[in-house]
């Protein structure tokens, strides 16, 4: 029996989507444009489906990038992922955001890295950053937290990690402040991809690890904070 897990990542900027099978992307398609989520994501979806020949009827389960990230974003992955989940009578998979893009990054490598502490950021504005910190063999060091970034943020840290990688969406903006900084590299240009969720997705479903379709919300990790906009002053 074939699995088909179509996979959904909305958690910052980039609109992607995945059809894996059994764990193996087939197809894949990102756009990287703001506000485009709402009007791109199931046209995206419909291409891959086309693409393979395959039916909405043939999925297995959808997975979706979970958050933290952009609170539009999340809102209209989930949503779309628990619609096609409850018309079709699928599992619902749910990753962490940043699980995805630790196990993403690590897979895109050529070579082994020599990094004792790995810290994938998604940006929050301003200093500010959503981060999880792993060490060298995959273990969460420092669960998912918002956390302001300044050069000595992870002092306490190298007595025991020598050597600190920063990357993800939210790590661009480090570069010039940990540029003179011993032990903490930042690489840059590092974002997110439907693609990096699917070994994690396809262990959940082996696993049975499904979502309440009903109940499940995006992980948030702060409360949405509406702002006014600014009145125009007439002549």
């Amino acid at each position: 029996m074939r699995i088909y897990i179509l996979q959904i990542e909305t958690s910052t900027s980039v609109c992607s989507v995945a059809l894996v099978e059994s764990g193996q992307v087939r197809q894949h398609e990102s756009v990287d444009e703001p506000h485009v989520h709402a009007s791109r994501l199931t046209i995206l979806i419909q291409t891959l489906l086309d693409r393979e020949n395959i039916g909405f009827g043939d999925l297995s389960a959808i997975a979706v990038s979970m958050g933290p990230g952009s609170y539009t974003g999340l809102r209209i992955g989930v949503s779309t992922a628990k619609g096609l989940c409850y018309a079709l009578d699928i599992p619902l998979i749910a990753v962490n955001t940043l699980q995805g893009i630790y196990t993403g990054f690590l897979a895109s490598q050529a070579v082994a890295l020599p990094y004792d502490l790995y810290i994938p950021m998604l940006d929050a504005r301003r200093m500010e950053v959503y981060c999880t910190f792993f060490d060298h063999h995959g273990k969460v060091v420092v669960d998912t937290q918002a956390l302001i970034i300044d050069q000595t943020s992870f002092d306490s840290y190298q007595s025991h990690y020598s050597r600190i990688c920063l990357f993800g969406p939210g790590a661009d903006k480090l570069e010039s402040s940990f540029a003179d900084v011993q032990g903490v590299d930042v690489i840059g240009g590092i974002q997110t991809n439907a693609i990096d969720i699917s070994q994690i997705a396809f262990a959940k479903y082996q696993a049975g690890e499904f979502e309440d379709v009903a109940y499940f919300e995006p992980y948030y990790l702060k409360d949405f904070v509406a702002t006014t906009p600014k009145k125009r002053v007439g002549l």
